[in-house]
């Protein structure tokens, strides 16, 4: 209702009432006006209402809305489903058109109008994570690896003669299959021990890319969330390498917006060295379902033409579930909202971390010394079972209503991943010298969550330890050292590190502070 028909309403209600209710349509019209203009987070969340009735409003703006519109084309929004009709709000365009995925559609101005609006507040939350300088960003319906295969396809039309991603080893496979699908080939970096943490081989991935020349190298991929023992990579030097190498360095920061080090780290590779774009999961950070990811820049020369070139790349209009998803959820949380939701996750790792060490210890375990690694935790698995493969662990865990834990134990079975050979797969390194089980605090755990994991995790070590047929000591990393024999990597470089069986018992490492 507009200002003249709340007067006319004054002729049926009260004058006094209608006054009333108009001030308070003009509030939530003032906060809509505000965002329009501002395009960034309100300092305090929407309330549904509001988020309601704006999202309703975008929905009439799309021509399959319109009063008497006669639409007699192949694509014309028609959803016969009222459920699924009410689960997009009437949003049935989609977003983009066939030549960019950020092109405004005639028929949908709502749905461009809210795209844009996605991509602003994103922004803005990766600003306020600690990315302070990034430029600009686009927020993709897919999620985090096929993004990844779109920003290599998109460096692909840029370096037509590259045919190489230098790849610091993280056994994820979404990762490598993400390089293969944008038909390049992976040239594996293998990471070094430093004490229980795997960190990257700089001087490996800088004779690298001497080797196989810049003009051949379409990029470094380096990652900064991951499964502990690993750390996040060296994205200082790497983007010094990449700098000096002529080279695009492409950042896989997953789960990283959630971790002010990683965004603090991206922020410093940007500035000192070349870092082309950060690419993080919508799902793992924003608290949406699965489906989207964001890919971001700090970087005016490398980063705008590359995000610009990925939207032209996208081929066709795209979903705004994923969109929506993200655009509803911002505007609930708001600034205040979203920095209190980094910050409880940031409160808490310190306190369950302690109390993960306490009970590991009960048990003759310990927590891996991963100073690098803020979101994972890695726990030593060395006993029990009663002859059971410690991977049968795992299916005890789940048993006892426990996801999200993995077992890496170290295996000489060899295992394929696009097409690459790997040994040891899933512990990142060819010759990890313990077996572990990982665990993390991630954005949205709470207090109830991780006392209720460390009780049934008690409960199921205790059973563990129980089947034990011979008491066994928890095996010490060491620091890597000139003395220690050299063990070949997978591209045939050599990575130093003590091999099990010289590796001495030390005192366990003690945890740093977060």
């Amino acid at each position: 209702m507009n200002d003249q028909c709340f007067s006319m309403a004054e002729g049926l209600i009260s004058s006094s009432y209608i006054r009333q209710a108009q001030q308070a349509r003009r509030t939530r019209e003032s906060m809509i006006k505000s965002l329009i203009g501002q395009r960034r987070l309100p300092k305090d969340g929407w309330d549904e209402g509001t988020l309601r009735l704006f999202l309703q409003e975008l929905a009439l703006m799309d021509s399959n809305t319109f009063v008497g519109n006669a639409g007699v084309g192949e694509r014309e929004a028609r959803v016969v489903c009222p459920i699924v009709s009410q689960r997009h709000f009437g949003l049935g365009h989609g977003i983009g058109r066939s030549g960019d995925i950020a092109e405004q559609q005639p028929k949908a101005a709502g749905s461009s109008l809210l795209y844009k609006l996605t991509n602003a507040l994103a922004l803005d939350a990766l600003r306020l994570s600690g990315a302070k300088e990034a430029k600009d960003c686009l927020v993709l319906p897919l999620a985090t690896g096929m993004t990844v295969t779109m920003t290599l396809l998109a460096l692909r039309a840029q370096r037509p003669n590259a045919r190489f991603v230098v790849w610091p080893r993280i056994d994820q496979k979404s990762c490598l299959k993400a390089v293969d699908a944008a038909g390049v080939t992976p040239v594996v970096i293998e990471s070094v021990l430093e004490g229980d943490e795997l960190r990257t081989d700089v001087p490996t991935l800088t004779a690298k890319l001497a080797e196989l020349g810049s003009e051949n190298v379409l990029c470094v991929l380096s990652t900064t969330s991951c499964f502990a023992p690993r750390g996040v990579d060296k994205l200082l030097d790497i983007s010094r390498a990449a700098k000096n190498a002529d080279v695009p360095h492409i950042v896989n920061n997953a789960y990283g917006v959630q971790c002010s080090s990683c965004m603090r780290a991206i922020a410093s590779a940007s500035t000192h060295g070349r870092l082309d774009a950060f690419i993080q999961s919508t799902d793992k950070n924003f608290l949406v379902p699965v489906g989207g990811a964001i890919i971001a820049t700090c970087s005016k020369q490398h980063g705008l033409p590359l995000i610009a070139k990925v939207s032209s790349t996208y081929p066709g209009r795209a979903s705004v579930a994923p969109i929506l998803d993200l655009f509803a959820t911002l505007l609930w949380l708001g600034a205040s909202g979203w920095q209190k939701l980094l910050a409880d996750r940031v409160a808490l790792f310190p306190s369950f971390k302690e109390r993960l060490t306490s009970l590991a210890e009960r048990h003759g375990e310990r927590v891996l010394h991963t100073p690098h690694n803020s979101i994972s935790m890695a726990v030593s698995l060395t006993s029990g079972g009663g002859g059971k493969p410690l991977t049968a662990m795992g299916s005890t865990l789940w048993v006892r209503l426990i996801s999200g834990c993995r077992i890496c134990a170290p295996s000489d079975k060899p295992k394929k991943v696009a097409g690459i050979e790997f040994v040891n797969y899933g512990s990142h390194h060819d010759a990890y010298p313990v077996a572990y089980f990982t665990v993390a605090c991630a954005l949205g755990i709470t207090e109830e969550d991780i006392q209720l994991f460390l009780l049934k995790l008690d409960k199921t070590l205790t059973e563990w330890k129980k089947a034990q047929t011979v008491p066994q000591t928890v095996p010490q990393t060491v620091p890597p050292s000139p003395s220690h024999p050299s063990m070949p990597t997978l591209d045939g470089s050599q990575s130093s590190h003590a091999p099990t069986s010289s590796l001495p018992s030390l005192p366990s490492l003690p945890s740093l502070p977060s």
